[in-house]
């Protein structure tokens, strides 16, 4: 069960670069379920922890707060399903779901450059929009649905982590964008669909991090949209007015797969 009053949040992508630092920043501050492929977060788990060398059997404080991995391709039939039911089994509750989990395979030459690009729609949008779609929705029927009362007394949300990919153009970028401009409208409507029992949903669209923005600011953007009460949004992260020239970034930061 969860540890005290903290909050529960599940995160996919927790060995990349957001969701470790993520981890890394607020593990001692929230319950986490860390969701990954193949790298794990820097952090006390169930399958590591800290060891003083020269007292190998004296308690580590930092062990205190262990977060629970879970090793998982999101894609493949029935995992969405397995992981929140592993979540639920061990905290009993989700307050915080972070969508974070992304593929990003550029085509710098343009979609018409062979089929790298018919080849790759699939992966971007069964990862970037397909996953975030099922755990919402296995979350919801599962545990949110019809707990309204407490969704609202708990500011139960999603925060989904998009990018400024979704509402500008980059060369080279088409399928990563659309599938970040597709997790938008997803955001918005789960934001209107679920609002009936009591749950949020944002997301949140950084620029390029660490280059632009610290991956420090976009992890805390993520823990203020949970503190806060809005819905049905999608906000910058690092993103400044840019001239009409076109002095932007995107966000092709390395993600967890």
């Amino acid at each position: 069960m969860s540890t005290g009053e903290r909050r529960v949040c599940l995160i996919t992508g927790a060995g990349g670069t957001l969701g470790n630092v993520f981890c890394r920043s607020y593990y001692t501050e929230y319950d986490i379920v860390a969701v990954c492929r193949t790298q794990t977060p820097a952090v006390p788990s169930q399958l590591e922890w800290f060891v003083d060398p020269l007292e190998p059997k004296k308690a580590v404080p930092e062990n205190d707060s262990r977060v629970f991995v879970i090793r998982a391709d999101l894609t493949a039939p029935g995992e969405v399903e397995r992981v929140v039911d592993l979540a639920l089994a061990k905290f009993g509750k989700v307050d915080l779901l972070v969508n974070n989990a992304a593929h990003v395979q550029l085509q710098p030459r343009g979609i018409v450059d062979g089929d790298a690009a018919m080849e790759q729609f699939d992966p971007h949008f069964s990862l970037n929009v397909g996953v975030p779609l099922r755990l919402s929705a296995r979350l919801a029927q599962r545990f949110w649905l019809h707990a309204g009362a407490e969704n609202r007394a708990a500011n139960r949300n999603i925060v989904n982590v998009s990018s400024i990919s979704g509402s500008e153009v980059y060369p080279g970028q088409t399928l990563y964008s659309a599938s970040k401009a597709a997790l938008n409208q997803l955001t918005r409507n789960i934001a209107d669909e679920f609002g009936e029992f009591g749950v949020r949903a944002n997301a949140i669209a950084p620029t390029t991090f660490p280059a632009l923005v610290s991956t420090e600011q976009v992890a805390q953007a993520i823990v203020e949209l949970d503190a806060a009460d809005f819905t049905g949004g999608v906000f910058g992260v690092g993103v400044e007015p840019s001239p009409a020239d076109g002095g932007r970034h995107a966000q092709v930061a390395e993600a967890e797969k």
